[in-house]
């Protein structure tokens, strides 16, 4: 794969296929999925979420996200978690890089962002604050 491709849909019939968990129940416990994950040498993470019109992330989700941030974040490995939207309708591409961050996880908390950010603007916000420090 060169460069220029990074990042595109390599296998478009395979990406529509849907994951069913079902068989994966322990009690209440179900598993998620994780629409984007980037470690940066093991410096820092960035996992976001995707969701469609107002869908908020359902509690398993957003507990599941904040669990691993914050372990990451005590083991030493700053960590951001970027939630956003969009009202893109199938089967059309989403671009993830400009939809709307709706709020992040930082430092152990759930916030919404101060001023409006792109996925690809909170992204290079948070890579700042990590030169800085």
């Amino acid at each position: 794969m060169n460069d220029a491709d990074r990042g595109k849909i390599r296998n478009r019939e395979c990406a529509g296929q849907l994951k069913d968990f079902s068989g994966l129940r322990f009690g209440k416990i179900t598993p998620t999925d994780i629409d984007g994950f980037v470690d940066f040498q093991n410096r820092a993470f960035v996992l976001f979420e995707i969701k469609h019109g107002t869908t908020p992330l359902p509690y398993g989700q957003r507990l599941g996200y904040e669990r691993l941030a914050d372990a990451c974040e005590k083991s030493g490995i700053r960590t951001l978690v970027i939630v956003a939207h969009h009202d893109v309708a199938a089967p059309k591409d989403i671009d993830v890089a400009v939809l709307p961050v709706t709020q992040v996880r930082f430092q152990g908390q759930w916030k919404k962002p101060n001023v409006p950010h792109t996925v690809r603007s909170a992204f290079e916000a948070f890579l700042k604050w990590i030169e800085r420090q």
